[in-house]
């Protein structure tokens, strides 16, 4: 991991990208625990609207992600769409803390917001073309690395926030931290980046709507499929964890956060480790180790009797997050190597798929059963995910 720390540092525009990762980290960490909070009790909207909002927002950024990965792998440049995503998210953010409304706070969330978490992804795809020349375990590590730089955000700003807003009347002003963040991003990408060399353009040989001919190989959907049932379960744990905490073990709900921060903590470790193990260890089979670990979590968080059982899981919790979080980075770009922006774009895609299928696996566990049982089932689903990978991919594991 070594190697990967000092090419982080070496190169500038991976360094940059990392810098940008750890920005847009903050925007997110700044406002995503405090969103229904200002939509609804703050700013007036129903539950109905909310979710109609979120769902929306959630399917606009896929859908941007797709299409400027491949508007970016056509311009040969990521400068000029890092840049407006970064507008993007300045003007969506701040103008929710400027003119707080209804009106503002949904135009943000499914207009200019989804187009700034295009940058996420886009990020990658420079650190891609960067790093196109090393092995693919060098690779694997540089972006394990920058992974670990997004959950390092995690872990300081939702803290540092929380404390800067605890006398606050509304906690709006997480919307000008994340304006902020954005703007120093747009400084990054105009001041940082390099201009491309026009000479050096090649013009693309194929029209922008066949490029999308890339999603239709053999076995992609299949392997998005197994990826996105293993990241259902981060998902599901955040939506399982403070109810089974503070019900079936008897918990209070300072108890969430000290166990979401003790495991995002292990996570930054446990990443780096496991970049580290990609130099000897096959990419597939550390992917397949992570998810069985993490299904062994939620099996055992769904049998806890007491919250101190909690607090001796958060070990293999951080490990086997830590895994499903880095690994299908390099994993999902692989599946379309040939277009650093479109591979990238997957990573949406899978965040956007995994995020519903653990909203499905939700509705159906609880109906059928409790907290426990839901956990447990999106465990299963998991190691099913796992299965299927390895299935597909058992020669190169």
């Amino acid at each position: 991991m070594s190697n990967a720390v000092s090419l982080i540092l070496k190169n500038p525009s991976i360094r940059i990208s990392a810098t940008g990762v750890f920005c847009f980290g903050f925007a997110g960490a700044a406002t995503a625990p405090y969103l229904s909070v200002i939509g609804i009790q703050e700013l007036g909207m129903s539950d109905r609207g909310y979710a109609l909002v979120m769902a929306a927002g959630a399917l606009i950024s896929v859908a941007a992600s797709v299409l400027i990965g491949n508007l970016t792998d056509r311009l040969g440049s990521y400068r000029l769409m890092l840049a407006i995503c970064a507008v993007s998210g300045f003007v969506g953010f701040t103008s929710v803390y400027l003119l707080p409304s209804i009106g503002s706070f949904a135009l943000a969330k499914v207009a200019f917001i989804p187009l700034f978490t295009a940058l996420y992804p886009l990020l990658f795809a420079n650190v891609r073309t960067e790093t196109a020349s090393l092995p693919s375990a060098e690779v694997a590590s540089v972006n394990s690395g920058i992974r670990a730089v997004l959950s390092l955000s995690w872990v300081l700003v939702p803290g540092v926030v929380g404390v800067a807003l605890a006398e606050s009347r509304n906690m709006l002003p997480a919307f000008l931290f994340a304006g902020m963040a954005s703007l120093a991003c747009l400084a990054l990408f105009v001041f940082g980046m390099a201009k491309p060399d026009k000479s050096l353009r090649v013009r693309p040989a194929e029209s922008f709507f066949r490029a999308f001919a890339a999603f239709s190989q053999r076995g992609l959907w299949l392997r998005l499929l197994a990826i996105a049932l293993m990241t259902a379960m981060l998902h599901m744990n955040a939506a399982v964890l403070p109810l089974i905490v503070t019900d079936q073990a008897g918990g209070a709900v300072a108890d969430i956060g000290v166990l979401v921060g003790i495991v995002a903590a292990l996570e930054i470790v446990f990443i780096i480790g496991w970049g580290y193990a990609e130099r000897y260890v096959p990419q597939v089979a550390i992917l397949i180790v992570g998810t069985v670990i993490y299904a062994a979590y939620l099996f055992l968080l769904g049998n806890i009797t007491a919250v101190w059982q909690a607090y001796a899981l958060t070990g293999i919790a951080g490990l086997g997050a830590a895994a499903i979080i880095s690994i299908p980075v390099t994993y999902l770009q692989n599946l379309i190597a040939h277009k650093a922006g479109l591979g990238a774009s997957l990573i949406s895609v899978n965040m956007f798929a995994s995020a519903g299928i653990a909203a499905a696996q939700f509705a159906i566990g609880t109906k059928v059963t409790d907290y426990a049982g839901t956990a447990i089932l999106s465990a299963a689903a998991g190691f099913a995910g796992a299965l299927l990978v390895f299935f597909l991919d058992r020669r190169r594991s």
